[in-house]
């Protein structure tokens, strides 16, 4: 009877062990909830890549767009939790948890945060007709202007319009929102001067800004961006403004723990190589390497900082 005990006992720890040798054992889907040439496309591509190479399965990008990101996060949640349906996971995520108050999931109990990828400054940035050249000419010429200037965001809830609404918030000026159906819409009009701002992600705006057909002013994150090194952060001029957009990999709650950590190792080595680092590099994005206990606590934090933006500015979802 002991010796039964035992090995019961010992059962799903073998199991589990058995699985993470195991796995990949078939081809792994990872859920992107924009289409296709979105920054998650792009990163989810990136990655699905180097793990297909790495783990000895394909690693599939399924495009589910709709509902600001919720489509795909939902996709994810409901698969089960094998390790075979992943996603990747967009900021938005930390902004729908406010915006869309009746949602069927609860995206931080409903999942188990696999690994981060990259963290993407957006770009403070104007139309080069403005006659501004800093961020304090921007909140001056603003505040001398009062409702006549606006900026593009990529739809409401989005990194860009998270963005432009706290530096609003911070500087106490009131540039008008626009919001279009995704980046390229509302870079089009930006670069026709239909709107005079952006807070474009640095991947959208890179492109337009070494071409001159826009003016950077400022990177949002505190640090300042290899890919743009003579730009200053907008922290520089406005104390604790901070606005980027992240990435990084989840999987269904209840994913066994060792298929997490395979994953998450997996990944880090992917961003340790120098191939994939110079092609985030060129895309302006900063690594974000580490555990899945430290994506998680980057999504719990993120998820209470724009929450708290968009119900004390009233922000509703289209």
């Amino acid at each position: 009877m002991l010796r039964l005990g035992t090995a019961a006992a010992a059962l799903p720890v073998a199991s589990h062990s058995a699985w993470a040798q195991a796995y990949p054992a078939h081809p792994v889907r990872i859920v992107v909830g924009f289409a296709a040439g979105s920054t998650s496309d792009i990163l989810g591509r990136l990655i699905g890549q180097w793990l297909s190479q790495r783990l000895g399965q394909q690693f599939v990008i399924e495009n589910r767009p709709g509902a600001g990101g919720n489509v795909g996060a939902e996709t994810m949640i409901n698969a089960a939790p094998d390790g075979y349906t992943l996603l990747m996971v967009p900021p938005a995520v930390a902004a729908n948890a406010a915006l869309y108050p009746h949602l069927n999931f609860d995206f931080i109990r409903d999942t188990a945060p696999v690994a981060g990828v990259v963290r993407v400054p957006n770009v403070v940035e104007v139309h080069p007709s403005l006659p501004v050249q800093t961020v304090p000419e921007l909140i001056a010429y603003a505040k001398d202007n009062s409702r006549k200037l606006s900026f593009a965001s990529a739809g409401i809830g989005t990194a860009s319009h998270l963005a432009g609404q706290l530096f609003n918030v911070m500087t106490g000026v009131n540039i008008q929102h626009v919001p279009y159906r995704g980046d390229g819409p509302a870079m089009a009009d930006l670069i026709a001067g239909q709107v005079q701002v952006g807070f474009a992600t640095m991947t959208a705006s890179i492109g337009h800004i070494r071409a001159n057909r826009l003016r950077p002013l400022a990177v949002t994150t505190v640090q300042r961006s290899e890919a743009l090194p003579d730009v200053p952060s907008a922290s520089d001029f406005i104390p604790g403004y901070e606005a980027s957009s992240w990435f990084g990999i989840a999987a269904p709650r209840k994913t066994p723990e060792p298929i997490v950590e395979t994953l998450n190792q997996a990944t880090n080595a992917g961003l340790a190589d120098a191939t994939i680092k110079t092609r985030i590099a060129d895309m302006g994005g900063m690594l974000l390497t580490g555990s899945p206990a430290d994506f998680g606590k980057l999504i719990a934090a993120e998820t209470d900082k724009w929450g708290k933006v968009i119900r004390d500015a009233g922000i509703k979802a289209e």
